[in-house]
């Protein structure tokens, strides 16, 4: 028991930057309360004291604004941050490393008894609002967007967004999977990251710079190629260097708009008539 406290404990120092000591996390985290209250429920369910199990809950929902079915399965440093709002149905089913914001329901679809809450597969995340409904597998590190309603499986490693919920990419089937590791470099030679904040942001601006990036390797190395070819027939060509691009050119522009943009602002006042 001590030790999956400690793991849970662990757990929020690991996916929350605003734990600073471990008594704080102890006193001031009621997602950890709501999960321990409900490890000592479900074990009440499982012994068949049923009644009680669900008053435990009942005071559980009460003291922490999270209401878990105590039915339902929960592994181990599964993380509720903030938490006010969350539900957990009694069939759900969520496994090792997986983290949920407030307001998320994990609800049913049916009144028929049996398995109709979804399954959380270890490290899946579920963002702020988000509505994950009926015997659904969220797959392993997949995530839903805040505010999302999923009604559908999830693979492993996806992203889904929207109402309902769509997946956006997948890290194992989509393209980033056929990424060719040239973009990669010319990208961070060039100062631009090609998927923008993440691999799995689906920018079709940040897309299309990627491919131009590739296009623009594709072309270098081809005058490369002809250039050797050209010189060794006795040519006298490409003989002058080409102006090396970094990354600091792209940040000397960055600064020079930035100082304009300030300039404007400071000379831009504020008419309250308007």
């Amino acid at each position: 028991m001590f030790s999956r406290i400690k793991d849970d404990i662990q757990g929020v120092f690991h996916r929350d930057p605003a734990a600073r000591n471990t008594f704080e996390v102890l006193t001031n985290y009621p997602g950890l309360h709501a999960v321990w209250l409900h490890r000592v429920s479900h074990r009440l369910w499982k012994a068949q004291w049923k009644w009680l199990a669900r008053s435990l809950s009942t005071f559980n929902r009460w003291l922490t604004g999270i209401e878990i079915h105590p039915g339902a399965t929960l592994g181990r440093r599964v993380f509720i941050d903030h938490g006010m709002g969350v539900v957990i149905g009694e069939t759900a089913e969520i496994g090792d490393d997986v983290t949920l914001y407030h307001g998320v329901t994990l609800g049913g679809t049916s009144w028929k008894a049996g398995k109709r809450h979804p399954t959380l597969k270890s490290g899946a995340v579920v963002g702020a609002g988000a509505k994950v409904l009926g015997p659904i597998v969220i797959g392993e590190n997949a995530k839903v967007g805040s505010n999302s309603v999923v009604v559908k499986d999830i693979p492993d490693g996806a992203t889904a967004v929207g109402i309902p919920g769509r997946i956006i990419i997948s890290k194992q089937q989509g393209a980033l999977a056929n990424i060719s590791p040239q973009r990669d470099k010319i990208a961070q030679k060039y100062g631009f990251d090609a998927y923008a904040v993440a691999p799995d942001n689906p920018d079709p601006v940040a897309n299309a710079m990627g491919i131009m990036l590739e296009h623009m390797h594709q072309m270098d190395t081809k005058v490369e190629e002809m250039c050797k070819v050209i010189q060794s027939l006795g040519g006298d060509v490409c003989t002058d260097n080409l102006h090396n691009i970094s990354v600091e050119d792209f940040a000397d522009t960055g600064i020079e708009l930035a100082d304009a943009q300030k300039k404007e602002s400071a000379h831009t006042s504020f008419d309250p008539s308007i």
